[in-house]
């Protein structure tokens, strides 16, 4: 098959660009993941739905891809912005009085199972940053050996002003930077804005490895560096992350990678928006976040998340709510049950509609467009075959089980009058009688929950 034209948002150009692959055909991509010291919640799966999104349009149009996404079990500061503050991971092992190393593992496994509740594929990889570390350290002794880098009482820290672009991926100025840094923790740096590359280990602290400059720990940024350059080589194509992680993550990785590299190292940098909840972004920190489990408890389809996320260009922010997850979650059932109807019937890929589909997605993942051709097919005067055949191969880029329904089990014998049995009593208030039927139903396989809108059968 002939790869189509892709076109895609440069973060770093503030522009679309044609995607020129290194390797013809093979699109290498480095996406930043999750740090494991906390569960994820929907705002993290947002971002990590991107370059699920990307590499599903890119097997759609053609191309082969590759993906690692790492994991980071050290070394990411409760104030990276500030360079300050303790380390997640050990937090989160205080509170929990575990090992790192198993709050590590168990929030890994917990992130697992929650991108795959919103069908976010596997990466070929999920390298962990603590293995790392010896690499990093070599990395940081070249940092340091041709003046990129300085110690100082056993911290390690880059210079900015050795390298000049620093700063154009976020656009930030070195004034900025500078009217940013208040309560510094250490006035023997350089410059306010140089950030850590190696931190002095202090008492009790349970993560720590030797380096040349003392016992310690890496810091945040030098891990990506690390673990893309280690994977990939010095070059490779596109980099993911959230709108968060450009300042200073990722400006601080290209600092890193391209004073070691000698040249740019990263084709093209893709950044998803924020998920925002009452206008105000999702996060950890802030309390205000909800798992995807939490959700599928209170009776959503968790894919309803995914179809929501599908509505809205993945560079903008996305306001997140209940009212409008009920909307999306009727809206896939709907259109799953649909198919379903129309799959009893022979038919093909409708290719005129595929064209302006594969078009969208070519068009900087367009999802948005692709969202409103999907509703303009279910309304067209296409053939019903053609169309459940052709919603079902776009399925392979949304990602929304739309042939769920056609190839779920009928309900038990009995389960429907059942079912209608206890929606009379839930209407009369008869709760004991509900119960009492509830037991009946999951007695014959069939998990029912309570929403607002009524009940729900969960799959």
């Amino acid at each position: 098959m002939n790869t189509a034209t892709v076109r895609l948002y440069n973060t770093f150009t503030r522009r679309k660009e044609d995607l020129r692959p290194l390797d013809d055909g093979v699109v290498r991509i480095y996406s930043c993941g999750p740090t494991v010291y906390r569960f994820a919640h929907v705002g993290n799966l947002r971002t990590f739905m991107l370059p699920d999104l990307l590499r599903r349009s890119l097997d759609y149009l053609g191309y082969r891809s590759e993906q690692v996404m790492n994991i980071t079990d050290v070394g990411h500061l409760t104030d990276d912005a500030f360079d300050r503050g303790e380390d997640k991971m050990l937090v989160a092992a205080r509170l929990e009085k575990k090992a790192p190393e198993e709050i590590a593992a168990a929030y890994t496994e917990a992130f697992l199972d929650d991108i795959g509740r919103v069908n976010i594929r596997p990466a070929a990889q999920y390298p962990r940053a603590t293995a790392y570390v010896p690499r990093m350290i070599e990395l940081i002794q070249q940092l340091v050996a041709n003046g990129h880098a300085y110690e100082v009482g056993g911290n390690v820290y880059y210079d900015i002003a050795s390298f000049p672009a620093y700063g154009r991926l976020s656009r930030n100025t070195t004034d900025k930077l500078m009217a940013g840094a208040r309560g510094e923790p250490d006035p023997r740096k350089r410059h306010p804005g140089d950030f850590t590359l190696w931190k002095a280990a202090g008492q009790h602290r349970t993560q720590v490895w030797d380096s040349p400059w003392g016992p310690g720990f890496p810091g945040w940024h030098i891990e990506c560096s690390a673990m893309s350059m280690s994977i990939f080589g010095d070059r490779f194509d596109i980099h993911t992350g959230g709108a968060d992680n450009v300042f200073p993550h990722h400006e601080a990785e290209i600092a890193q990678s391209e004073a070691i590299a000698g040249h740019r190292v990263v084709s093209l940098w893709m950044h998803g928006g924020l998920l925002m909840l009452s206008g105000t972004r999702m996060a950890k920190s802030a309390g205000n976040f909800f798992r995807i489990t939490e959700l599928e408890e209170q009776g959503f389809d968790p894919l309803a998340f995914r179809y929501l996320a599908l509505q809205a260009k993945y560079r903008a922010p996305l306001n997140f709510g209940t009212e409008g997850l009920a909307g999306a979650d009727r809206a896939l059932h709907q259109l799953r049950e649909k198919v379903a109807q129309w799959s009893r019937e022979a038919g093909s890929i409708d290719e005129s509609w595929d064209s302006r589909f594969r078009a969208a997605l070519a068009d900087d993942l367009d999802l948005p467009v692709a969202m409103a051709l999907v509703a303009d097919l279910v309304r067209s005067d296409v053939t019903p075959g053609a169309k459940a055949a052709t919603l079902i191969a776009w399925d392979r880029v949304l990602g929304l089980d739309l042939n769920r329904a056609a190839r779920e089990r009928p309900l038990p014998a009995g389960a429907s009058a059942l079912l209608a049995a206890r929606q009379k009593a839930r209407d009369a208030r008869d709760f004991a009688r509900s119960d009492e039927l509830r037991d009946q139903l999951a007695s014959l396989g069939v998990t029912v929950i309570d929403t607002a809108e009524g009940q729900r059968i969960k799959p």
